[in-house]
């Protein structure tokens, strides 16, 4: 179909299943949901290229073609062969994708925590009955228990009780140190669990991390020293995250190596925002961890899944 200007894209919201893009359509105009491997596709259903698909039209006609995958290496997940670009559920709980030989995956359940509060002070997750994903409960006591957990979570103040509707003025704040970076190598993945929101409530937040660049160069050992930094770069550099690139550049510190066997990681981080700009023109912004001091420790990481972290050593963070 002829593109018209201006443009008229839907008001409401665009509804997208999980682990699908939005990117714009052939005329530039509205944001749609990518096709996936294998679907229709046209010049105004355009296929998911941040996954490697593009649209063939050379097996359908009339406008129309298939979304196919470059050539790229298989995935083998506990026996079965995925193709590259294919996207799978190995279980309810996760939306997974093969890329190029490596396999992605998101959650389709929510992973928060709930801490006690006054209306719900004994919040348990049960499995419901055909429903895949296990949901909060709140289980009835006493009102004197109630306020025995809610004290827990909630600053006594002498002069007045905690009033239900004042959660956050009340709220006793509490949180975990960031975990370690997801990858000790190019940008990851650190997150911690905390309760400073409006509801009070224990929720896990994250933040990207870079302990270093892959193919950045390292100085020379000094002599007498154990631990060898990694230097500034020497021009400023933009950070790089799902094919989107920062708005503005920085400087960051990052860490070296150890000469004696051990790991050279963050010890010492704070957490910054950091806008991002994406090809087809969107802003995001993003939480970023930025490296103060570094350490040498044998608590090493082992190699990481790419989307499920065995590193658990903890970073002292900015919460303090």
């Amino acid at each position: 179909q002829p593109c018209t200007y201006p443009c008229q894209c839907p008001q409401q919201p665009l509804q997208c299943p999980a682990g699908t893009s939005h990117v714009l359509d052939a005329c530039g105009c509205c944001k749609v949901c990518a096709r996936q491997l294998g679907e229709l596709c046209s010049l105004q259903k355009p296929c998911d290229h941040h996954k490697g698909l593009y649209c063939d039209f050379s097996k359908i006609h009339r406008g129309s073609g298939i979304c196919l995958a470059h050539e790229g290496a298989t995935c083998d997940l506990l026996g079965k062969i995925y193709h590259n670009g294919e996207s799978f559920q190995p279980t309810c709980k996760l939306q997974c994708i093969c890329m190029d030989g490596a396999i992605g995956c998101i959650p389709l359940c929510s992973d928060d925590l709930r801490l006690p509060s006054p209306e719900c002070p004994n919040p348990r997750r049960v499995k419901l009955r055909n429903k895949c994903c296990e949901e909060w409960v709140c289980e009835e006591g006493s009102e004197e228990n109630r306020f025995e957990t809610a004290m827990a979570v909630f600053r006594e103040d002498p002069a007045h009780k905690p009033e239900l509707n004042d959660l956050q003025e009340n709220c006793l704040v509490q949180t975990t140190e960031w975990s370690a970076c997801s990858k000790s190598c190019g940008m990851g993945i650190s997150a911690r669990v905390t309760n400073d929101n409006p509801q009070c409530r224990l929720e896990k937040e994250t933040r990207l991390c870079m302990v270093r660049p892959c193919d950045f160069p390292r100085e020379k050992t000094k002599k007498g020293k154990k631990c060898v930094r990694t230097p500034k770069p020497r021009q400023s550099l933009r950070f790089e995250f799902s094919g989107c690139t920062s708005t503005r550049s920085y400087r960051p510190k990052f860490c070296g190596s150890c000469t004696d066997g051990r790991c050279c990681t963050p010890y010492v981080t704070s957490t910054a925002e950091v806008e991002f700009r994406c090809p087809e023109g969107d802003f995001f912004q993003r939480k970023m961890m930025f490296i103060k001091v570094c350490s040498c420790h044998y608590d090493c990481p082992r190699d990481n899944d790419i989307f499920l972290a065995t590193y658990h050593r903890r970073m002292i963070g900015d919460h303090v």
